[in-house]
């Protein structure tokens, strides 16, 4: 599952780790206090540069500017709260997170000197192994990588994010930016977190935005550029196959199960839409106890909803394909006859 900033930090703060006071805005007749940064919270990044971030100083101001951010889709996403905070005085931004190497079997410490918006232009980060027994060490050297002096306090922080991140059964939480204040106080100013759907069992208190995903979803390369949704392990397999046969780069494996309906194939769609280089969306669906009527009214759910959604190239086959074929000819989508017709047709758009 992947958290609201909001959902991450009040995770953050049950482990005792520095973050801006702040409330949430669900109604917008509550006075909000001034000045204030209103953030957007939806699960995708650049929130920033698309206006859903902004920097509120007058209390008439306030209203609109909510409002605005209230309706501001960003990358198919509208949030359905803000983020209200205080704003900081910042004397320095710098990037930290845990993620799990799966090769190494290992959590690593991720840091960057410089964080913020344009973090995703660094690539000279520095790693380093991270369990409950070291975390003092790695303090110590990240201080001096940080060039700061307040080692106890970086430990602390260190010991503390550790703990969140294994107690919470986390997969990633990365902060950025970590502020350094002027008053020199290290707080999260953004988090990013990212649970694990399996241990849900052991967390009767998750209760977040994000459900569990019932598809089996794997990312095979972020940066690729054909996106697959397919229904069974052998037909999603096979779909990945061949768009990696026709020479293009599969983005994710994607079997959206037997019992596929509309809710499960739309979440797939939104799930789809954080890869920033898809440019074509194959649809593959051998339909059982699946129903075609039921991908097709996800299909057109994702034309009406998700702003940008790239090119679909859709072969459906099996229960209500009739249904199916009426619901998306009414709306202008096309289907093809197969699967090889479907990368044909993206090599010739592609060309």
């Amino acid at each position: 599952m992947k958290l609201l900033e909001y959902e991450a930090k009040a995770i953050l703060t049950s482990f005792d780790i520095p973050i801006p006071r702040s409330s949430i805005i669900t109604n917008l007749d509550n006075p909000i206090e001034v000045p204030t940064v209103l953030k957007s919270q939806v699960p995708v990044g650049g929130r920033g540069k698309a206006g859903g971030v902004r920097l509120v100083e007058k209390s008439e101001e306030v209203s609109t500017a909510a409002r605005e951010i209230l309706s501001l889709a960003i990358k198919g996403h509208t949030p359905k709260v803000l983020l209200a905070e205080e704003p900081l005085s910042i004397r320095h931004e710098y990037y930290l997170s845990l993620i799990i190497n799966k090769s190494a079997g290992i959590i690593e410490l991720m840091a960057h000197k410089d964080g913020g918006v344009e973090i995703e232009e660094q690539s000279d980060f520095k790693r380093w192994p991270i369990d409950e027994k070291n975390a003092a060490n790695v303090a110590a050297e990240l201080a001096d990588y940080y060039d700061l002096t307040d080692v106890e306090n970086l430990s602390i922080l260190l010991t503390n994010l550790y703990r969140c991140f294994t107690e919470s059964d986390a997969t990633l939480l990365e902060i950025n930016p970590l502020i350094l204040t002027v008053d020199s106080k290290l707080i999260a100013g953004d988090c990013k977190m990212t649970l694990d759907d399996a241990a849900r069992f052991r967390h009767s208190e998750w209760d977040f935005e994000d459900a569990p995903a019932n598809a089996n979803f794997v990312t095979l390369d972020p940066k690729g550029s054909v996106a697959t949704i397919a229904n069974g392990a052998g037909l999603a397999m096979a779909t990945v196959d061949a768009v990696a046969d026709a020479c293009f780069t599969p983005a994710n494996f994607l079997d959206v199960g037997g019992g596929a309906n509309e809710a499960s194939v739309l979440a797939a769609f939104e799930k789809i839409m954080e890869y920033p280089n898809v440019s074509a969306i194959v649809i593959n669906i051998f339909a059982g106890i699946t129903r075609c009527d039921e991908v097709a009214k996800a299909i057109i759910s994702a034309k009406n909803q998700i702003h940008d959604l790239p090119k679909l190239y859709i072969r459906l086959a099996g229960t209500n394909y009739e249904a199916a074929d009426d619901l998306l000819t009414r709306a202008g989508i096309p289907l093809l006859p197969s699967l090889a017709d479907c990368l044909v047709a993206i090599q010739e758009n592609s060309r």
